[in-house]
């Protein structure tokens, strides 16, 4: 009786706690969270399966891993970690250069070295859609490209450079560090036609979601890229008009602090604003940056950028909270460009704006994951991709 009685009793405990974990289950799949926290984080794709991209859903090509250089070239991480970190010390700007290179090569039918293309006198280039003829940085890669020849004849693609050229700015910069899938081939051919059609800094809010989405991003991620503003210069005439003449209504955006206004109108005046609206150049990516060719001599770029002056992005200093600078500012009404001041005018993404102005390591985690998945859009294989010897023209 006694044995029947402790039976019961034991019985009578398992179902409680098979209960209590049901019911937690139950909550945990309707993603219950504290109304004061952000929505939770959705778990990334698998390294095998990507995001959703131009309608199809994209599986990676076979021989795409982790270290794939290891045996054929063990060297070559080492070696453009070495690089960047040698020419971030001579010239600070190459940093932004390389993420907007990055950005404006994966954004374009994918990370396939495509952006590195010189036009020929029958092909065109993506170098010469209007969004992408304000890039710096492409004597960079050839630098770097031919120090990894050295050590590797044709066995590194530009387009694995691309990626980790931009991965290692980021450290440099202050941001996270972040693993990368190699083995990545470089395209034959670009697209200037999707290259014109990049997003613009005068978009609203709703326009750059709408142009992240069929890439994969969801709003989360989309504005977590937008916060690579951390680093590099935006010139004024990206965001004159918002000082003067807002949507011609010769009144500056009211959206701006007040102090702040004063700060950049002492930096900029009126005449760029006149230039912004005809700049060739006046495209958005999440990188801007005033980075000047690294040879000695002066070029066209580098006098046009000593008359147009602009903001640099880290004027706490250099490394200084990577990300969490920029979420400040905006909630301080500091933002430079419309599309950075407009995300606090969603509630949605002001949850997360808030969020990563005050928890850096939230920020640089989803940073890393979001670069991670940005560094996997449409690789291509060795069936349709080549490894160039030359970065600037096909094999």
């Amino acid at each position: 009786m006694d044995f029947t009685r402790k039976l019961s009793f034991v019985v009578f405990i398992l179902c409680v706690l098979i209960s209590l974990k049901k019911k937690q289950a139950d909550i945990n799949r309707r993603g219950c969270v504290d109304s004061d926290s952000p929505p939770p984080l959705q778990a990334p794709t698998s390294h095998r399966k990507l995001q959703q991209n131009d309608g199809g859903e994209n599986v990676l090509p076979k021989g795409i891993r982790y270290d794939y250089y290891n045996e054929s070239c063990p060297s070559a991480e080492q070696i453009i970690r070495s690089s960047v970190q040698e020419l971030y010390e001579f010239r600070p700007d190459v940093a932004p250069a390389l993420l907007r290179l990055a950005f404006h090569d994966c954004f374009v039918k994918g990370c396939d070295a495509s952006i590195l293309l010189d036009p020929t006198n029958s092909t065109a280039s993506e170098k010469e859609a209007f969004p992408n003829q304000s890039l710096r940085g492409f004597d960079v890669i050839d630098i770097i490209k031919s120090e990894v020849e050295e050590a590797c004849p044709g066995v590194v693609s530009c387009a694995d450079i691309v990626v980790l050229a931009a991965r290692e700015s980021v450290l440099v910069a202050g941001g996270p560090f972040y693993p990368l899938l190699t083995g990545r081939k470089d395209n034959k051919e670009g697209s200037l036609d999707e290259a014109n059609r990049l997003p613009s800094p005068q978009d609203h809010l709703y326009e750059t979601l709408h142009k992240f989405q069929p890439k994969g991003f969801t709003e989360r991620e989309t504005i977590t890229l937008l916060g690579a503003h951390s680093v590099g210069t935006i010139h004024c005439s990206f965001f004159n008009e918002r000082l003067f003449n807002f949507k011609g209504s010769n009144a500056p955006d009211p959206s701006i602090d007040a102090e702040f206004l004063g700060v950049l109108r002492s930096k900029c005046n009126s005449s760029h604003s006149r230039s912004a609206s005809q700049s060739a150049s006046a495209y958005y990516s999440p990188y801007y940056s005033s980075s000047p060719s690294l040879s000695p001599s002066p070029s066209p770029t580098e006098n046009s950028s000593s008359q147009n002056p602009g903001m640099k992005m880290d004027y706490e200093g250099p490394r200084k909270d990577f990300g969490t600078l920029y979420y400040r500012s905006l909630l301080q009404r500091k933002g430079l460009l419309f599309v950075d001041q407009q995300l606090t005018s969603m509630a949605e993404a002001q949850v997360w704006v808030q969020a990563y102005a005050s928890d850096l390591s939230l920020f640089k985690r989803d940073f890393g994951l979001a670069m991670m998945k940005l560094s996997n859009l449409h690789l291509l294989n060795a069936s349709v991709g080549e490894v160039r010897l030359n970065c600037r023209k096909v094999n």
